[in-house]
């Protein structure tokens, strides 16, 4: 376990504050051991560091009559949704208020002509796209766990969907939030554009509940496409597969998904998921359009596979098939820990310009070996993006100790390749030192705007920023 920074603790603040709600919301209060840490971080190595209390609302004037408390008596209001993100973004690291809006998940309304929806932040993306599927559409957005859409926001996620539909930020129209002082704002309407002032919706995006908490937002939807093909290709070689995803979108082949495996990767993968696909770095694809569009960027991507040694092509369009192939990709996780039993899985990532991927990667690589580190790779590499996942022993300090120079040194190799130290699992704790390293002064506006909103620092104190008093 990784030891977190703790920050002064308001007790008489958080005592008084945790009987006022208490009062007000009764057995949604609570306060046992076990729920606090559940409420803390459990998918990283960071230590759990548990709020004093979680509260369930049920609509934006509870949230907004929970942090005006919180405001009064200066106690932290950590925001929280399926605890799946994966940088100690819901840690408490001053204590306060676990803010748990699970119970806030209805749709809201779905508008199919205009092609968007309203939901509350407690909606997870599968239920809206379970919502939408007799309508014709669905919510592109997959990072893989059934994440809820308010976490997606706060933590601008994106995933396998992002090549072709973008992330989080271009998927969101408008959102309602409530503000450190209690206050509740909306930050736009349901136009497609607008150039009305500040753009406080995308401040909010990527904030991870340190400037306020996002308790409603209005989605952009897509048609479901009329056919779907998946498509799998081996390669001699990571290199040879990332020059294969940069040539395929240098071409402007519309691609919806291009997902790597490494050679590791899809050895687990074929012992989870009783595949039987050869053990070299593997090309996952998916392409969306007509029944002949979608064939012919299958076609097209196969030619230029050819040209990078690329082997056992494979396209199906049978839904079966399908879902085979991207369950096992999304499994890669539980997979990957088998390949080590006893081991801890340590999810990190990093993103870099498409020209640099294969470098990248086939650098992250010979560096895991050579630290004798066991760290599959896999990606969603057709925007730079790709994931390690360092199997740790955590019971050997001297491993875990290699393990967090590794992930150190990769933070800065990204950096150093115009990248950026992670492209979708956010700050929160866990990338913090990195932040600076790669914005500069930018970072000293963030901080201001930070406290210019926030000025008590109650909303996620300890993320995004290293200064002090955060």
């Amino acid at each position: 376990m990784v030891q977190a920074v703790a920050l002064a603790r308001n007790e008489a603040g958080i005592e008084t504050a945790v009987g006022i709600l208490k009062q007000k919301f009764g057995d949604r209060l609570q306060t046992g051991q076990a729920i606090r840490e559940q409420h803390g971080h459990t998918t990283t190595w960071i230590e759990n560091q548990a709020p004093d209390a979680v509260v369930f609302p049920q609509s934006t004037e509870e949230v907004s009559q929970i942090v005006k408390t919180c405001a009064l008596h200066k106690v932290p209001v950590i925001a929280f949704g399926t605890g799946t993100s994966l940088e100690g973004h819901v840690n408490a690291p001053a204590g306060g208020i676990s803010v748990d809006l699970s119970r806030m998940n209805n749709v809201l309304a779905v508008h199919a002509n205009d092609l968007d929806c309203v939901v509350q932040p407690g909606v997870t993306r599968e239920d809206l796209n379970t919502h939408l599927r007799d309508q014709g559409l669905f919510f592109p957005i997959d990072p893989g766990a059934n994440a809820s859409l308010g976490g997606m926001a706060a933590t601008r996620a994106s995933g396998t969907n992002a090549v072709r539909y973008g992330t989080m930020k271009d998927n969101i129209l408008s959102l309602e939030a409530v503000m450190p002082d209690g206050q509740i704002i909306r930050t736009g309407h349901r136009a497609r554009k607008s150039s009305a002032g500040y753009d406080l919706t995308r401040l909010l995006i990527g904030a991870e509940g340190t400037l306020g908490i996002i308790t409603e937002l209005t989605l952009r939807l897509h048609g479901i496409p009329e056919a779907i093909t998946s498509a799998r290709c081996s390669f001699p070689s990571v290199d040879a597969a990332c020059q294969a995803v940069m040539t395929t979108i240098q071409y402007g082949v519309p691609v919806a998904r291009i997902e790597l495996l490494d050679a590791l990767s899809v050895k687990a993968a074929n012992a989870y998921s009783g595949l039987s696909l050869p053990e070299t770095p593997l090309l996952l694809l998916e392409f969306h359009g007509s029944d002949a569009g979608a064939v012919e960027q299958a076609d097209t991507f196969g030619q230029i596979a050819e040209e990078f040694g690329g082997a056992d092509f494979a396209a199906t369009s049978t839904t079966e098939e399908r879902n085979k192939l991207w369950q096992a990709r999304h499994d890669m996780y539980w997979a990957s820990l088998q390949l080590r039993p006893g081991a801890r899985g340590i999810s990190t990532d990093v993103c870099v310009p498409i020209s640099r991927l294969a470098e990248c990667v086939t650098t992250t690589r010979d560096k895991a070996e050579e630290m004798g580190l066991m760290a599959p790779i896999v990606g969603h590499v057709g925007d730079g993006n790709f994931h390690t996942l360092l199997l740790i022993d955590m019971d050997n300090a001297e491993e875990v100790a290699r393990g967090d120079a590794f992930v150190g040194w990769l933070n800065d190799l990204a950096i150093s390749m115009e990248g950026t130290c992670t492209g979708e699992h956010g700050i929160g704790q866990g990338k913090r030192p990195y932040l600076l390293k790669e914005l500069g002064a930018a970072v000293t506006y963030m901080d201001a705007i930070k406290k210019a909103l926030d000025p008590d620092n109650i909303m996620n104190p300890g993320k995004i920023l290293s200064f002090p008093g955060n």
